[in-house]
């Protein structure tokens, strides 16, 4: 999970913590946690004498540099070698390995949807998920085969079929983690929808589940928003924010009358994400809306910290 999260936290010296709090702590699922212990022997944690995981400070920092490394694209099985380098051998240590584990993800996953075999879909996306964090999986994986499918469907036969498996999969995937994770969550709501015109969904709930996943709670309303609607929503429910997502040609008469209204009404920040707003960044900013871009990461660690400040 980024980083900023990390720093935010504090741990009393001397502390032992329990799988579930370093999972809340990091943003890395207890499952992960377990398998970069038990295949890669990344991290030891002391047992209670019932064989609980207890964690240290100093665990959680290891962590932290895992996640930089992950961050830059450093494939999981080459990050405890190193991690035992000096800086200067890291400078010129190779890793050719890396774009081949995400490579090799892609291809099981494009062959599956190709026969239409959702086992081994779920299972290769399972297990990149049980290695990886979800922003990393998100970008290194599930957006390339968004695209590689979103490009190449009118060159294959059932290519609209196999785009229609792909995206149904994951949103009952990508649906039942939020909603798991929600379930769990005490932090911040959000109001999350796509803006009017956007009938694809994908992308705004890559970025839902990252939000939750960074502990947030998400109320999400899906393609084709009226955003009129959204402020009778603020009536209903106590939000920090709303996000918008599209990618879609925007609507006529968005920037300059719906978005600008949406603004006015809301007395809380409203921030717009994906192609649309990184293609019309200052028609986002002069609606008095808050351009996130394309980045899910990078968005959701801009947002975090203007949430944060309050400004």
């Amino acid at each position: 999970m980024p980083q900023s999260q990390l720093a935010e936290k504090s741990i009393a010296p001397g502390s032992m913590l329990p799988i579930r709090t370093v999972a809340n702590l990091t943003g890395i699922n207890p499952v992960t946690l377990r398998a970069w212990e038990r295949r890669y022997n990344l991290i030891t944690p002391q047992r209670t004498p019932k064989g609980h995981r207890l964690y240290t400070e100093d665990d959680v920092e290891l962590i932290k540099q895992v996640l930089e490394l992950l961050d830059q694209g450093i494939s999981i099985s080459q990050v405890k070698p190193l991690l035992e380098q000096t800086p200067s051998q890291q400078q010129e240590t190779p890793f050719a390995e890396t774009g081949d584990v995400w490579k090799s993800y892609q291809q099981k996953m494009l062959h599956a949807v190709e026969i239409f075999d959702e086992h081994v879909l779920d299972s290769t996306y399972n297990d990149a998920l049980s290695l990886y964090p979800v922003d990393v999986v998100n970008q290194r994986l599930v957006s390339p085969l968004l695209r590689i499918i979103g490009e190449r469907w009118k060159e294959r036969d059932t290519g609209i079929a196999e785009e229609h498996f792909f995206s149904v999969y994951l949103r009952n995937k990508l649906g039942a983690r939020i909603h798991h994770l929600n379930q769990r969550s005490n932090g911040q709501l959000l109001i999350l929808a796509c803006l009017p015109g956007e009938y694809h969904e994908i992308g705004l709930l890559l970025f839902a589940l990252a939000t939750v996943n960074f502990g947030y709670r998400v109320l999400i309303l899906g393609s084709n928003t009226p955003l009129d609607q959204l402020p009778k929503v603020l009536q209903q429910r106590s939000c920090a924010g709303i996000v918008l997502s599209g990618s879609a040609r925007p609507s006529r008469g968005l920037f300059e009358t719906e978005l600008p209204e949406l603004v006015k009404k809301s007395a809380i920040p409203v921030f717009v994400g994906g192609k649309t707003a990184a293609k019309h960044a200052q028609k986002v900013e002069a609606a008095g809306a808050i351009c996130l871009g394309e980045s899910i990461s990078a968005g959701l660690r801009s947002m975090s910290q203007l949430l944060k400040t309050g400004k």
